[in-house]
């Protein structure tokens, strides 16, 4: 599961393909520095015979890559309230959530005795930067085992030096980690493969050290990773049962499955070209792309680049077969033409004969599905209607956006963004922020130039444990957005409203 904010975290598929490649040589003894060990530990390597394979098939029963993607800023906390976006049930997945933090940490799991009840499995599975995750893209070889250590602590062993996080510490010389063939140590953070520090040579290469120099499992910890995964605790032994194995679909060879596709635009001003990228699978060996409006309007390029020239909403249609199926996909509204041109400035708009958002002056994001910013009659500064975003109960990390169309402002010299909002708090503890952004080139790119936190300069009535409707004038604030240099004096100049 990738959580993502459209930022580096949001890693490509050949990233996680080459994150499951590295654990599963790393678990079948097909590293290819394993037979580089100290000798002392070479009769000891491990051949633990686990293959892990992303699912083919969903909870729903549908056909996937194994690979799901969720927008969300909670990638920057990595905590449990990140997991509860998407996991799939654990008797019968590994849930990996990739992420822009994992709390503190390169990644983080629980061992199977921490997550035996039912009310602790939304707590399994691991959590893993995403720069800690395979061997290429955001990553490099020398993190590329964090997964392999995270899957061994998922299946039940402990660091090298025992049950904490922290090596290093001479106490560690009496504890243990329940594998007879792992000398006891205080712990590794460098590769020092001739440390001693329990008067015995340390296993430093082992992968549940934090050497970064790790290669090789020992039998003791193969025959303890295989106990676990013929034990109930934490429903480990559903997993590769045939039943389980037939129903993620990681037996069957790989068939044509569906027609996906992104867009490096979905806003674009006239005149803007948008490039298509194929996500379908598996097996693609054609692709049909129908594109009205666009120039040119069809395309069998697996990637094509277009140009939308005329204002309007537009569809997409993508067909792709493996010579012999053809599945496709049509994603209505998908592209929004915008003028290249917007309407000259002084632009003012007090909403009052705005019903339905969006419309052809304000575009409504909605990552999370929940809430959005809508037109309304409940309550006004000046007039009878305003726009509002129920916040009452959103969820933590939802993100909503509201952005203008073109504003031209190529004969504007001193130029004001000014605006009125309220807002209250439900407790002290509440922090949500709004953010103003700016363009200069019709939203391809934008500068922030606002952001006001709950905490800080956001709130305007206090603290309302209720739900919340502004009825007084002294419920509102206002702002007057300066920085507008001549360098966004323009004729397709936006502006936009992030809350999260």
């Amino acid at each position: 599961h990738i959580i993502h904010n459209n930022g580096p975290e949001n890693i490509t598929d050949e990233q996680i393909e080459d994150a499951v490649r590295v654990l599963n040589d790393d678990f079948n003894k097909q590293n290819a520095d394993w037979d580089n060990v100290n000798p002392a530990f070479a009769n000891l390597v491990a051949d633990v015979g686990i293959e892990f394979r992303l699912a083919r098939t969903d909870p729903d029963g549908n056909c996937t890559r194994g690979i799901t993607r969720t927008l969300s800023p909670l990638t920057y906390q990595g905590d449990q309230d990140m997991k509860d976006l998407i996991q799939w049930p654990r008797n019968m997945y590994l849930n990996v959530w990739v992420a822009a933090s994992a709390d503190g940490a390169a990644g983080y799991t629980f061992r199977p005795g921490s997550v035996s009840q039912s009310w602790s499995a939304s707590w399994d599975g691991i959590v893993l930067l995403h720069n800690y995750t395979g061997s290429i893209g955001t990553s490099a070889p020398s993190r590329s085992r964090t997964l392999t250590h995270e899957v061994g602590h998922w299946i039940n062993l402990a660091h090298t030096w025992g049950s904490t996080n922290e090596p290093a510490l001479t106490s560690n010389c009496n504890s243990d980690d329940q594998v007879s063939d792992t000398p006891n140590t205080i712990g590794w953070t460098s590769c020092n493969i001739n440390g001693s520090t329990c008067g015995s040579l340390d296993n430093v290469e082992n992968y549940m050290e934090y050497s970064y120099c790790s290669k090789m499992f020992t039998e003791g910890q193969r025959t303890r990773m295989l106990a676990a995964l013929t034990s109930g605790v934490a429903q480990r032994s559903s997993l590769w049962q045939p039943s389980n194995l037939s129903a993620t679909g990681v037996l069957a060879a790989d068939q044509l499955c569906a027609a996906e596709f992104s867009s490096n635009f979905t806003v674009v001003c006239a005149g803007d070209s948008v490039r298509f990228q194929d996500e379908s699978y598996f097996g693609v060996t054609g692709w049909t792309w129908d594109l009205p409006g666009a120039s040119p309007n069809n395309s069998m390029d697996e990637d094509p680049v277009v140009v939308y020239s005329t204002p309007g909403v537009y569809p997409v249609t993508l067909t792709v077969t493996d010579g012999s199926n053809s599945v496709s996909t049509t994603r209505n509204d998908h592209i929004v033409v915008l003028p290249s041109t917007g309407q000259v400035a002084p632009f003012v708009e007090g909403f009052e004969t705005v019903t339905t958002l969006p419309n052809s002056d304000w575009l409504v994001i909605d990552a999370s599905g929940n809430a959005a910013f809508e037109a309304t009659s409940l309550a006004s500064f000046t007039g009878s209607r305003s726009l509002r975003l129920d916040n009452y109960l959103g969820a933590t990390g939802d993100r909503d956006e509201l952005i203008s169309a073109p504003i031209d402002l190529s004969n504007s010299t001193a130029v004001t963004l000014s605006f009125r909002w309220s807002f209250a708090q439900r407790s002290a503890d509440d922090d949500d922020v709004l953010q103003v952004y700016i363009s200069q080139d019709c939203g391809n790119t934008w500068a922030l130039r606002k952001n006001m936190r709950a905490s800080t300069t956001l709130t305007t009535a206090g603290i309302t444990s209720g739900y919340f409707v502004p009825n007084d004038p002294s419920d509102w604030g206002y702002l007057g957005v300066t920085s507008i240099n001549f360098v966004y004096q323009v004729p397709d100049f936006r502006f936009k409203f992030v809350f999260e």
